[in-house]
C-alpha cells in the first residue's frame, strides 16, 4: 500500500490544505534516497525527508505556498553544506507542489495499483503552471535502474533544472519482498508489530482460534498451515505453541521449492534436536543449512518478546539489504527421493 498516496488522496478529497514534497535528485551524502516523499499541511506533517535543517526548510517553503496559493509547483536546490550547514555535504533536489482536488485522479490511480501490488509509473509533464500527470501499470524494474528520469535520464541533482516541456518518470518502489509468520504468541504478536511499517510483506498465520481478536491474524487447521509453509518465498519465520506443528512447518519449508530465509524460534538445543530428527527423514545437509535458530542479531541474550521482535527485524533487514551474503548455498533437493517426512 503507498501510505503517501492513501493519505493524499484523503486530504484532497476533504478539501485540505496540502502540499507534496519529493526528493527528485540527489548527490553525495544526503539523508534520504531520490523519490522520497513527504506530506505537509499548515498544521503538521507526514513522512520525512530526512529530517534536520533540509526538512525544516522544505516544511516552510511548502507552507508558504500553501498560505501565498498562487504557485502550483517549485523545484528547489540545496546544497546542504554551503546553504544549510548540514554535516553530511551531500545536495539535493526538492519538488514542492500544491495538491487540491485537480489530483485526485492521478492519486486514485496510485492508490488503486499500490493496494494490487502493481509496479507502475508516475509520469509528469511540466507545463507552465500545473504538472500534468498519468499513472499507469508496468513491469517491474530491475533494482538497480533509477527510480527517477527526467526526459529519459537518470535524475541528477547538478543538472539543469527540469522546465516546461519536461517530462519526469517516477518508477513506484519495488514490491516488498513476502514474509509468512507462523505463530501469534507473545514473540510472534511483537514481531508482528515490529514488521508493520518495515518493508515486508507479511502474511500471518496461527491454528488457534483464541488468538482471532488479532484481526490481521489468518486462522487455519494445521495441516492448511503446512501446506502453505511449502510455498517459495524470501522469509519464513516459525514462532508457534508446538513444537510438533513447527517440526511440520520447518519440513513443509525445506521440502519445498523454495530457498528462502527459515528462522524458528528456540534454542540451541531445539535446533540440534530438530537437525537430528530432519536428517532421520531424509533432508540433505544442504537443505538444513536454511534452518536459523535461534533467530535474531548476535549479543542480544534478553527473552523479552520486544526485544526478541526487535532482533528478529534488525536480521531481517540485514539479510534483505544484502542478499548475496546472506542468501544459502545452491542447494540440493530439500528431500531426498523416496524418504517419508513427518
Amino acid at each position: 500500500m503507498s501510505d503517501w498516496a492513501s493519505e493524499a488522496l484523503t486530504r484532497v478529497l476533504a478539501d485540505e490544505p496540502l502540499a507534496l514534497v519529493t526528493l527528485l535528485a540527489v548527490e553525495g551524502s544526503t539523508p534520504r534516497e531520490a523519490a522520497t516523499k513527504m506530506l505537509v499541511w499548515p498544521g503538521g506533517q507526514s513522512g520525512t525527508i530526512g529530517g534536520g535543517a533540509l526538512e525544516h526548510q522544505a516544511i516552510d517553503q511548502a507552507r508558504r505556498m500553501l498560505a501565498r496559493g498562487d504557485a502550483a509547483w517549485a523545484i528547489q536546490d540545496y546544497p546542504l553544506g554551503p546553504l544549510l550547514a548540514q554535516c553530511c555535504g551531500g545536495r539535493v533536489r526538492l519538488l514542492i507542489e500544491r495538491l487540491d482536488a485537480r489530483d485526485t485522479d492521478w492519486l486514485s490511480g496510485v492508490v488503486r495499483l499500490a493496494r494490487a501490488e502493481q509496479p507502475h509509473l508516475i509520469r509528469t509533464r511540466i507545463e507552465a503552471s500545473v504538472l500534468a500527470r498519468t499513472v499507469a501499470p508496468c513491469p517491474e524494474h530491475p533494482a538497480e535502474a533509477p527510480r527517477l528520469t527526467v526526459n529519459g535520464q537518470p535524475a541528477r541533482a547538478r543538472a539543469a533544472r527540469p522546465g516546461p516541456g519536461d517530462e519526469i518518470v517516477e518508477q513506484s518502489a519495488p514490491l516488498a519482498p513476502r514474509l509468512a509468520l507462523f505463530g501469534a504468541g507473545h514473540v510472534g504478536l511483537a514481531l508482528a508489530r515490529v514488521l508493520a511499517p518495515l518493508p515486508f510483506r507479511v502474511a500471518w498465520f496461527d491454528s488457534r482460534s483464541e488468538v482471532a481478536p488479532h484481526a490481521a491474524v489468518t486462522i487455519l487447521p494445521p495441516a492448511e498451515l503446512v501446506a502453505i509453509a511449502g510455498a517459495p518465498r524470501p522469509f519464513t519465520l516459525v514462532l508457534t505453541h508446538d513444537h510438533a506443528l513447527d517440526y511440520a512447518l520447518v519440513s513443509a519449508v525445506l521440502a519445498g521449492e523454495g530457498r528462502g530465509y527459515l528462522g524458528m524460534i528456540g534454542s540451541r538445543t531445539k535446533r540440534a534436536r530438530f537437525l537430528s530428527r530432519l536428517r532421520a527423514d531424509g533432508f540433505a545437509e544442504a537443505a538444513l543449512t536454511r534452518l536459523h535458530c535461534p533467530i535474531g542479531v548476535a549479543g542480544l541474550t534478553s527473552k523479552a518478546p520486544a526485544v526478541i521482535a526487535v532482533s528478529v527485524a534488525a536480521d531481517l533487514l540485514l539479510r534483505q539489504e544484502a542478499p548475496a551474503a546472506a542468501a544459502p548455498a545452491p542447494a540440493a533437493p530439500g528431500r531426498e527421493p523416496a524418504l517419508a517426512g513427518l
